[in-house]
């Protein structure tokens, strides 16, 4: 079986899919721009064979794979895990006629505004909204939305580029730029963002679920440069997992991870689609999983894409929480006093690359326990500042 990785490298911890497909006799083709030697490795140890490209074009891309076609055989999967490579991964199964998401059906996982469509298929209450190519199409809209509004980009992955407004005034500002690609303006929506996350076969069968209660939005967290804390569910509520298991049918999710978004409204405690992800969730959530049920996700995605069975037990022991560090802050607490007060809960703490940094940090800590306070009282403890 042959399986085309692009940048297998990153983020550090998605190795981990290289070596499990390894274990498995796959052959890994890993396509990338890093050197050789900056790989890890044990990811070095996994790849069949590695090509260096530059991917900023697709033509290098597939060039690539048409060598692999050549020394290999049919290519039988592309993945990159990544929301960056979504529609290269699409382009790729077209051309190489390869299992998997079309670009005729990108859009839809892809598009902030097809997603909407997505989740109305779903059941899913959405916030009100549309693209806004101009000031005018934006102020119209929020004389009928109101204000606060949320203005983000059509297509964009994370926080990056999402703006608050709060006037009429605001929204001027935010024109007077030139805005690099079409924008999605809807309205503010007071909640808690609650995911449902987790891994289809190649049915479209969820085959393991998880679901992550953030207590602060990624925006704020970017834009205001707080520190994040976010933790999985022990227990997935019910009407979240319905509207969670309605949305992979919807938007057709196959033999992948997928992260959705959620708002839990505060007022009514009623659940709105944000958006759909056809990948894992960012950061080292992830390892969280694996922390949390005390198992290897990423060696059961490699077991199902050999077509074998996912054969973990996960039942969720823990609550399994992660909490960042920026630096320039003043931190009452150092990271060895840390250690001395919470090692029975810490399992895992890394520098994280300055990638992400913005959003989840620029030191990470994950930590478990069965109680839900103990996780509470010590991200209170390295966020005290």
């Amino acid at each position: 079986m042959n399986i085309v990785l692009l940048s297998p490298h990153f983020p550090p911890n998605f190795r981990h899919f290289s070596t499990r497909l390894r274990e498995q006799g796959v052959n890994v083709l890993g396509i990338a721009d890093a050197p050789w030697e900056e790989l890890a490795p044990e990811l070095q140890t996994a790849l069949t064979e590695y090509y260096r490209t530059d991917m900023s074009s697709y033509e290098n891309i597939l060039r690539a794979c048409g060598h692999f076609t050549h020394r290999y055989g049919k290519i039988d999967r592309v993945e990159s895990h990544n929301e960056y490579w979504l529609e290269t991964e699409a382009q790729l199964r077209q051309d190489f006629n390869i299992v998997g998401m079309k670009p005729d059906e990108i859009a839809n996982v892809t598009l902030k505004s097809k997603m909407k469509d997505g989740f109305r298929t779903a059941g899913v209450a959405t916030a009100r909204g549309t693209v806004v190519k101009t000031l005018d199409d934006a102020l119209t809209l929020a004389g009928e939305i109101g204000y606060p509004a949320i203005l983000k980009p059509d297509r964009g992955v994370g926080a990056a580029s999402t703006y608050r407004v709060d006037t009429d005034e605001d929204l001027r500002r935010v024109f007077q730029q030139k805005l690099p690609t079409d924008y999605f303006m809807e309205e503010f929506i007071r909640g808690e963002i609650h995911t449902y996350d987790g891994l289809c076969d190649s049915e479209g069968n969820v085959i393991f679920a998880a679901s992550h209660v953030f207590h602060q939005g990624i925006m704020e967290t970017v834009n205001e440069n707080r520190d994040l804390f976010y933790y999985s569910q022990r227990e997935i509520p019910a009407d979240l997992e319905m509207a969670g298991r309605n949305a992979v049918q919807a938007f057709n999710i196959r033999e992948k991870f997928f992260h959705i978004e959620f708002f839990r409204t505060f007022d009514e405690q009623k659940l709105m689609g944000i958006e759909v992800n056809m990948r894992p969730p960012g950061g080292l959530t992830m390892d969280m999983f694996n922390y949390a049920n005390n198992a290897d996700l990423f060696g059961e995605w490699a077991n199902i894409v050999a077509g074998k069975y996912f054969g973990a037990h996960c039942t969720r022991p823990y609550f399994c929480a992660y909490i960042g560090r920026k630096e320039g802050k003043q931190y009452r607490h150092s990271h060895e006093e840390i250690m001395q007060h919470y090692a029975p809960l810490i399992v895992h703490a890394e520098t994280i690359s300055s990638v992400f940094s913005a959003a989840i940090g620029n030191f990470g800590y994950i930590a478990r326990a069965q109680d839900l306070e103990e996780l509470e009282n010590l991200a209170h403890y390295i966020h005290e500042q």
